[in-house]
């Protein structure tokens, strides 16, 4: 395959995956913001924070309210992580490798661009979110279904599953990593009470607060909460989940194309890094130290999958 179209394929899923992340990060803090009877910013601030968009955000606007967050996470075409400019990236490497797609997933990816193009033309106010927030989850949705029931399991499937998997593992992380002060051990020893409202926003960001709830029946702890994103598999949204996929679908490229890449080393070294430790070793030595250096092993892993496939000639 040329490596152009394997950058196609690899950024249209993680722009994909970003706008939906971004939709599901936005209806968290929503959730909780409506909870704060005293109108405080913070939790729009963490938003924005947690999607590493501040210095864009500080740069336009002064103050942090609901109506400036909202629309700069979901139409502001100058913030490139916006749910549209992220749609609108993904449909433009689509039309790039189309003829590596089925007619069903370039279909799905442009009526998706149609739809939220329409939803995004004019501002959307806190009313009109929610069915704002589950239109976009839903076109995601549609576009994912149709890769899985129409394309061949072959190298194109291999890099539209990496792009998905390293961008979904990046927002876990960084959620986490912004929400670490919740996740301090000494509420966990000591026994002290975390805020209800901070760890449902860490659970609901990735779509996890009913698995969760059956797994430790609604019982949270900092340790549980971290052992479930970090190292639990059976989590679809987890660092471990995400880091076996991309472990697993480089391998496939091995096979695929006979040689051994550098980057299934570093996705080697990422992978036994989850699997090596337990939730009590990442507390130990820090999980914001933990989180730091798995989002700079990510970035790196990103960047050689970029120069081994020769994305860009």
């Amino acid at each position: 395959m040329l490596g152009r179209t394997a950058g196609g394929l690899f950024w249209m899923f993680r722009y994909l995956e970003r706008a939906e992340n971004t939709a599901r990060l936005l209806e968290a803090g929503w959730h909780i913001a409506l909870t704060r009877s005293d109108g405080d910013s913070n939790e729009w601030e963490s938003i924005v924070r947690t999607a590493g968009q501040t210095m864009a955000y500080e740069a336009k606007y002064d103050e942090y309210t609901a109506q400036h967050v909202i629309n700069f996470l979901l139409r502001d075409m100058d913030n490139p992580s916006s749910v549209m400019a992220s749609v609108d990236l993904a449909r433009s490497n689509a039309r790039q490798v189309r003829t590596a797609l089925s007619g069903e997933v370039w279909e799905a990816t442009n009526d998706c661009w149609m739809s939220l193009k329409a939803a995004l033309a004019r501002p959307v106010s806190e009313r009109s979110l929610h069915e704002t927030l589950a239109l976009i989850r839903n076109r995601a949705s549609v576009v994912r279904g149709a890769l899985h029931g129409t394309m061949l399991r072959n190298d194109i499937f291999s890099f539209a599953r990496l792009g998905t998997f390293v961008e979904r593992a990046d927002a876990t992380a960084r959620i986490l990593d912004v929400k670490y002060y919740v996740l301090l051990p000494s509420a966990a020893f000591v026994g002290s009470s975390i805020d209800n409202a901070q760890w449902e926003v860490i659970l609901r960001s990735v779509s996890a607060e009913r698995s969760f709830s059956w797994l430790h029946g609604g019982a949270a702890s900092p340790q549980a909460i971290a052992e479930f994103l970090i190292l639990d598999e059976r989590m679809p949204r987890s660092l471990a989940f995400c880091s076996t996929k991309v472990t697993q679908y480089l391998r496939y490229l091995e096979r695929d194309y006979g040689t051994r890449y550098e980057c299934q080393v570093v996705a080697d070294c990422i992978t036994d890094c989850v699997h090596n430790r337990t939730v009590e070793s990442i507390f130990q030595s820090g999980l914001h130290e933990f989180l730091g250096e798995y989002l700079s092993d990510l970035t790196r892993l990103a960047i050689q999958i970029e120069k081994d496939f020769q994305f860009y000639g």
